[in-house]
Order: structure tokens, then C-alpha cells, then sequence
């Protein structure tokens, strides 16, 4: 559970950390420092508060000491976007590969997500009902309604509407509905009826994958030309036969997507990516490393000029609209047992000015 922020004091980070991760008292000050200094930004007026950038940090540490699982509880503690990357992943731009972009738009998916759950939990008091009622409805169908009027009857010499018999056959089969409905309804609240099979109607979301070349990136142009084909084609849709347990859980999404407004939840996404964002950008040591122009190593350097202008702050266009990371926090992290901090190219450099050594685990902090 997410701690309130003005309660986040730097002593109190740490202690929250130490909870979960042994030693490193000098990488979870650092970390504290940095996220009470975002907590302090917020409390300034706007125009000042865009002056004020974040301090990214350096780990240097062999695998296993705890840096990846620093920046997570980090990032738990106040309920931030949190995504974690390889920059072995990234290729220079005009190579195969990911794009370093596609770093904030994975972002803003774990942003959305989060706040879509958050708002689905919000409205569980108005789905619950609804979900209740379209389980009974398939769990009791309800009686076929009476004939309607038929005016060419009249033509055949046939009565046009239902007789009276027909019409208190029809009242006595409604109230014994409403009857059964009740019974079942008071098993479902009990958790009687937990496996019975029912039929649910499901939408298709997955549509073939397109992957287009072109300077944008291809895995960029593919994401668009889905949601492109995705609103142009009809929706299409499947029944399954699932558990009573299934059914509630597969319609109380339908119901919930119905209540949540996704431009709000889209709007709320990308702010908290944009202001408390964190990307854990690890291995990084294996793009650092002199260029030797052949074989693997050709596009180190590309990776690193292309990570860098993310770093320093700039404007990347994603599916839900354009981001900005000038405030977003980078932790860096890498072992350099073969490569050095200072073989990474100047300029990235000096975008991580908070460098922490953490020590490997010996038999006292085991």
C-alpha cells in the first residue's frame, strides 16, 4: 500500500527499505534523497517548479546486491509508474530493434493500467449489482414475452391478439420467475452456485500484428496501425463456458469499462508519468565500452546518444498522446566489471551525477 508522501521523510524511506533489502545503506539514501526532493518540487509554485529537474542515479554493483529491487519499493512506496528495461534491448536508430522510445510508451502503459485498475476498484459498490442481476439473468433465463400484435392474422380469420388464458399463462409464469430468481438469487449470495457453467459473451481483442517499416520504427507504426483497424472493424465476439466464479470476474470488467471514463483515466496516466515516472535502466554497463566499428559493438555508442536526449528531457508521442520526461527519475545500474563509468560518453554521464557503489553480500549480512 502506497504511503503518503508528506509522511515520506528520508529517515522514513529508509527504514520502509530496510524492511526488504539487507546492507546498502549508501544506495537507499540516495534513492530516499531523490524522492523526498520530488515530493518537495510538488509543493512549489509552477513556474518554479519546472525549473527544478531530478538527480538520476548511477548503481555500480555486481548482479544480486539489490538494485533492481531498490528502485521497485522505491517506486511502490508512493504508487509510481515503475518499468524496468535491459539496455541491451535498445539498438541504434537505422538497426533492427527496439527504439529507446519505446521506454515511455511502455510507460504510459504501466500507467494506465494502474490507474484503470484503481478506478475499477473505485466503482466496485455500483458494478456489484449489475453483475448480480446479468448472473441471474443467465443463470435464470426470464420468460418469453407474450406474442405481439399481428395485424395480417386478422386476414387469415385468426385472433390478432393473445387470449385471455394465454395472458394469465403468461402472468403465473412471471411470477413464478421472479420467485425462482429470488431463491437463486439469495444461493449466488451464498456461494452456492460458485461452479455451475454459464455461457458469457466476450469481446476479441486480439488483432493480427502489423509490422510495418518506416523512419518513425516499426514496432511504433504497428502499435498504430492496430488501434487504426481496431476502430474501423466491427467488434467481434465469443461465448464461453465458464464457472459462476469466471462469469463474475469476466463481467464485472465489462461493467466497470462501461462506468470508467478513459480520457480521464488517459489525462491521469500520463501526468503521473511526467511527474513521478521511474525507469530502472539496467546493464547498463554493456552498452559503455570503446567502439571498435565491427561486429556487436558498432552501435554502443548510437544506444547511448539515443538514450540521452530521454535522459536530459524531451518529447516522446505515444498512442495516448505526447509525454514529457524532463521530470521523470532514471536509475542507471550495471556491474562494469569489464567496462568503467567514465567509458560512457560524456553527455550521459553528466545526466547521472548521484553515483553509488553497493558492496556485495558477505556472511554478516546473510
Amino acid at each position: 500500500m502506497a504511503i503518503p508522501e508528506e509522511e515520506l521523510t528520508p529517515q522514513r524511506i529508509v527504514e520502509e527499505l530496510d524492511r526488504y533489502i539487507v546492507g546498502q545503506s549508501a544506495a537507499k539514501r540516495a534513492v530516499a534523497i531523490a524522492l523526498r526532493n520530488r515530493y518537495r518540487r510538488q509543493k512549489l509554485p509552477p513556474p518554479l517548479r519546472d525549473e527544478v529537474t531530478p538527480k538520476n542515479i548511477l548503481m555500480i554493483g555486481p548482479t544480486g546486491v539489490g538494485k533492481t529491487e531498490i528502485a521497485r519499493r522505491l517506486a511502490r512506496l508512493v504508487d509510481a509508474p515503475f518499468l524496468k528495461v535491459e539496455a541491451t534491448q535498445f539498438t541504434e536508430v537505422g538497426y533492427v530493434g527496439r527504439d529507446v522510445e519505446s521506454i515511455i510508451r511502455d510507460l504510459v502503459e504501466v500507467a494506465v493500467r494502474s490507474v484503470r485498475r484503481q478506478r475499477a476498484e473505485a466503482v466496485q459498490d455500483q458494478v456489484a449489482p449489475l453483475v448480480e442481476e446479468r448472473l441471474l439473468d443467465l443463470l435464470v433465463p426470464p420468460p418469453q414475452p407474450a406474442g405481439p400484435h399481428a395485424p395480417w392474422l386478422a386476414m387469415l380469420g385468426l385472433p390478432t391478439r393473445p387470449s385471455q388464458a394465454s395472458s394469465e399463462e403468461h402472468q403465473r409464469q412471471a411470477d413464478e420467475h421472479r420467485v425462482r430468481r429470488e431463491r437463486v438469487r439469495a444461493q449466488l449470495r451464498a456461494g452456492e452456485l460458485e461452479d455451475i457453467l454459464v455461457e458469457v459473451e466476450v469481446e476479441e481483442r486480439n488483432l493480427p500484428w502489423i509490422e510495418v517499416f518506416s523512419p518513425q520504427g516499426m514496432e511504433q507504426l504497428g502499435v498504430q496501425l492496430q488501434d487504426l483497424l481496431g476502430q474501423f472493424l466491427p467488434r467481434r465476439t465469443h461465448r464461453r463456458r465458464v464457472p459462476v466464479r469466471e462469469a463474475r470476474r469476466l463481467l464485472s470488467q465489462q461493467e466497470a469499462e462501461k462506468l470508467i471514463d478513459m480520457e480521464e483515466v488517459t489525462s491521469e496516466a500520463i501526468r503521473r508519468v511526467e511527474q513521478s515516472g521511474i525507469v530502472f535502466l539496467d546493464e547498463v554497463d554493456k552498452i559503455a565500452g570503446r567502439e571498435h566499428g565491427v561486429g556487436p559493438d558498432v552501435s554502443r555508442e548510437g544506444v547511448q546518444r539515443d538514450i540521452l536526449p530521454i535522459v536530459e528531457g524531451s518529447t516522446v508521442m505515444t498512442k495516448y498522446g505526447p509525454v514529457r520526461t524532463d521530470h521523470i527519475l532514471f536509475i542507471a545500474a550495471g556491474a562494469f566489471h569489464v567496462s568503467r563509468p567514465s567509458d560512457l560518453i560524456p553527455e550521459l554521464q553528466g545526466r547521472f551525477p548521484i553515483r553509488v557503489e553497493l558492496a556485495p553480500l558477505g556472511r554478516q549480512e546473510l
